[in-house]
């Protein structure tokens, strides 16, 4: 595996699986070329591995289905990030990245509302019965009835993950006079959840038992690393609402993500009759585009309300995600400034130093001496160490590492670096990534 030595400007953008058109003019604005492929690239690895390959690009923008592996960081020598235009991150392969010193980038924050709203409006229509009254239309049929069909407000309702979107889900749930009740790893999201008077419960299972609607807002991984796979088991399904009036909606959403529980566990559920109705967003094996075959797991029952992956899919949510991924790669450009890493989410990194000044930028293993290399090479180069910015990512085994400097390293001295950190870290890949460029006043 080779050092990856980024050029000094990030100039050169490939975007896939058609983000937002906002996305090509922002990135424009700031100076960075963009080459867009079709949607059927998607498909195509080979296409894409081959445009990386010969187009030397700095930045690789997609959303959430081509997967980025070891073979597609290999064809771009000169690859300094992984741009999502989503939240989740689970198509990159987040060591392979960390390896070749790729980092991943995404948007955790721009599609919270819209993903909010249609939870929402699902959990209403599913408690009210909208859903299979208008099926019913269709055919003919007259439905009216108040059984089965309940008001949302007094009801208790479980977000289970209070990241960004289920904290945006609770507040509207709660502005419906609902109760809310919350379960999240996390110390900080507790605290807050408690702050805003919501009530934590100590396990997935007091959060089924105690509400009439469980809704999943749950990341890839939990606070630990440990995969989120099947987290919801069949007893969680059989236990929804068990504590409560027996006049409950009972209903269950999902919009986080597919592999959480089994798809067959939640079927059983509904034919149990302990969960009256249900609303999926996403699927194992979702198509690559509308063209491509598709297998609905939930069509055979008409108890479970599916969309097909538009959470985000709002005129409004994908022109903010193409903005704030444009000015995370402008900020990545110009100042070396990470927000939004998948390596370790809520971290920003960057220098409080104003310009004009050198920075040099490195990506490396987190072994101990690595740190030391990097600075002493400034040192020994005659170069102040005007300010510097250092955060190990642990789990991936990496840190990143940005350094503003009166003068720059020559390619010997940064050589001598590389090899040193080699040395002491008794680590040959020591050091994943460099790149070095000057700052400027308008870089601010």
């Amino acid at each position: 595996m080779q050092i990856r030595t980024l050029h000094n400007r990030l100039s050169k953008a490939l975007v896939l699986e058609n983000p937002h058109s906002t996305l090509d003019q922002e990135l424009e604005s700031f100076g960075i070329e963009v080459e867009r492929l079709p949607e059927s690239a998607t498909r195509d690895v080979d296409l894409v591995c081959r445009r990386l390959q010969e187009g030397g690009h700095d930045l690789l923008f997609k959303r959430s289905r081509f997967p980025v592996d070891e073979r597609v960081l290999e064809a771009s020598p000169h690859l300094a990030a992984v741009m999502l235009c989503c939240i989740g991150d689970d198509s990159v392969d987040k060591l392979a990245c960390a390896r070749h010193g790729v980092m991943v980038m995404n948007d955790p924050i721009s599609n919270g509302r819209s993903v909010a709203e249609m939870v929402i409006g699902e959990m209403i229509c599913l408690a009210r019965r909208i859903f299979i009254a208008h099926e019913a239309g269709r055919e003919h049929l007259w439905t009216k009835e108040s059984s089965g069909r309940f008001e949302v407000a007094g009801k208790h309702i479980a977000v289970v993950g209070l990241g960004n979107i289920g904290r945006q889900v609770a507040q509207l749930a709660a502005s419906l006079g609902m109760r809310v009740l919350f379960y999240d790893q996390s110390d900080v999201a507790r605290e807050v959840g408690s702050a805003l008077g919501w009530t934590s419960c100590g396990s997935i299972d007091e959060a089924f038992r105690k509400a009439d609607v469980v809704t999943l807002h749950l990341s890839a991984e939990d606070s630990d690393g440990k995969k989120n796979v099947r987290v919801i088991t069949a007893e969680h399904f059989a236990q929804l609402a068990a504590e409560c009036d027996k006049k409950s909606p009972r209903v269950f959403i999902n919009a986080a993500r597919d592999f959480l529980y089994d798809p067959e566990d939640l079927k059983q559920a509904l034919a149990d009759g302990t969960i009256r109705a249900a609303a999926v967003d996403v699927f194992p094996d979702e198509p690559g585009s509308r063209e491509d075959g598709w297998h609905n797991p939930y069509a055979d029952t008409n108890l479970i309300t599916t969309t097909p992956h538009i959470g985000a899919a709002t005129e409004d949510a994908q022109p903010r995600i193409a903005v704030h991924m444009a000015m995370s790669a402008h900020m990545l450009d110009q100042r070396g400034a990470v927000r939004d890493t998948v390596f370790r989410p809520k971290l920003q990194i960057s220098l409080d130093t104003r310009p004009p000044y050198w920075a040099l930028s490195v990506i490396h293993s987190d072994r101990r001496g690595t740190k030391k290399a990097i600075s002493d090479a400034i040192f020994e180069s005659g170069a102040n160490n005007i300010d510097s910015s250092h955060r190990d990512l642990p789990r991936y085994g990496i840190a990143y590492d940005i350094s503003a400097m009166d003068k720059p390293l020559s390619d010997e001295e940064i050589q001598h670096m590389i090899r040193k950190a080699c040395e002491i870290s008794d680590d040959p890949y020591a050091v994943r990534s460099v790149r070095q460029f000057h700052v400027d006043e308008h870089h601010l």
